[in-house]
């Protein structure tokens, strides 16, 4: 079965690959942050936003949003939802796309450099999740 990101079951199908990840888990050990993730573009009738609070290699918390003043997390990403597909298909590095733009950081850009092998982990937990995009995404 495959999930249609962005969705409520996907990020549930995230949180629990994140979480049966060990690499995740031990790059990720002292990893404290919250993100809010915020997808747009193409096949969406508006902007979805996804909250992921990870923790030593875990992801504590994982839902979406439906008021972004609910939580004041330490990032903020946007991005288009085929820059998501293009990171996920592993087209694209992601901190390639932070750095270059394609993806909107608010949050320290230095805290997530220390830390690539984790984001890398991460991104191979999405990656891991059977998805499929709405039309024209």
């Amino acid at each position: 079965m495959a999930y249609l990101f962005p969705s409520a079951e996907w990020v549930a199908a995230f949180k629990e690959a994140i979480n049966n990840n060990e690499a995740y888990r031990k790059s990720a050990a002292k990893w404290e942050g919250d993100f809010y993730f915020i997808v747009k573009g193409k096949g969406l009738e508006k902007p979805f936003v996804m909250y992921l609070d990870l923790w030593h290699g875990e992801c504590r918390e994982a839902h979406v949003v439906e008021d972004m003043s609910e939580k004041t997390p330490e990032f903020i990403i946007e991005g288009d939802i085929e820059v998501y597909k293009q990171i996920f298909d592993k087209k694209l590095d992601p901190i390639r796309a932070l750095v270059s733009r394609k993806l909107k950081l608010k949050g320290n850009l230095g805290k997530i450099m220390r830390s690539v092998k984790a984001t890398l982990d991460l991104v191979n937990s999405a990656a891991s999740v059977p998805t499929e995009y709405p039309e024209g995404a």
